[in-house]
């Protein structure tokens, strides 16, 4: 699928808006499929611009840890940024997917520490630090499929991000928040739900978007 195809296809904004979980699911299936029509390259491609991306984040300038992930298949890549993050000695957090979907904590050593997990993802291969490591972090780096012009994000649905904000909020603690996405996947509005929370910035190969602080 080449470049305007998927930008008319990603910035299509009819997207039903009232919040059902129905309505949400309907627009991951839009995004995904549009995502399933870029290669490999396509996605890997964004990586170096998403390093790049964090340089310029003046969040990430001061963090000393970040939590982040490593992203896979048609996922915007995050490699070259984990080892950007990594070489400017700020301490990076990747999660552990749990049984039960919530997510345990591990420090990322580099690319040879990560091992294959369940569901196709990477995962690091260190000491678990427990749920509650997040809370330590100065920006969490969330996946997410799309965000609009609020801040809201829209994410897989499985909920595990979900439970890292709550664990954040019982916490009272309060990072960054950015999510990583191609640049079309920011839209007009994404369906919301009362548990819903908005990210602080989105960063795409373009460049950097702040949302005004709730």
């Amino acid at each position: 699928m080449g470049k305007e195809g998927y930008e008319r296809f990603v910035t299509s904004r009819e997207f039903p808006v009232t919040g059902d979980t129905s309505e949400k699911a309907a627009l991951r299936r839009r995004l995904l499929a549009a995502r399933a029509r870029l290669t490999p390259h396509d996605a890997e491609s964004t990586g170096e611009l998403f390093a790049r991306g964090a340089r310029e984040l003046a969040e990430s300038a001061g963090a000393s840890t970040v939590a982040a992930y490593v992203s896979v298949g048609r996922e915007p890549g995050t490699r070259a940024l984990l080892d950007v993050l990594r070489e400017r000695g700020v301490r990076v957090l990747l999660p552990v997917l749990l049984p039960d979907n919530d997510l345990d904590w591990a420090a990322y050593e580099g690319a040879e520490s990560l091992a294959k997990a369940g569901r196709g993802l990477l995962e690091p291969t260190g000491p678990r630090l427990g749920p509650e490591a997040v809370c330590e972090a100065d920006v969490v780096l969330l996946p997410g499929l799309a965000v609009d012009e609020r801040g809201m994000r829209l994410g897989r649905g499985g909920g595990s991000y979900d439970r890292v904000l709550a664990r954040l909020a019982r916490a009272d603690a309060h990072p960054s928040l950015v999510v990583l996405l191609y640049a079309n996947e920011v839209v007009a509005r994404v369906p919301e739900e009362p548990h819903d929370h908005p990210v602080h910035a989105v960063v795409t190969p373009e460049g950097v978007r702040r949302f005004e602080r709730p």
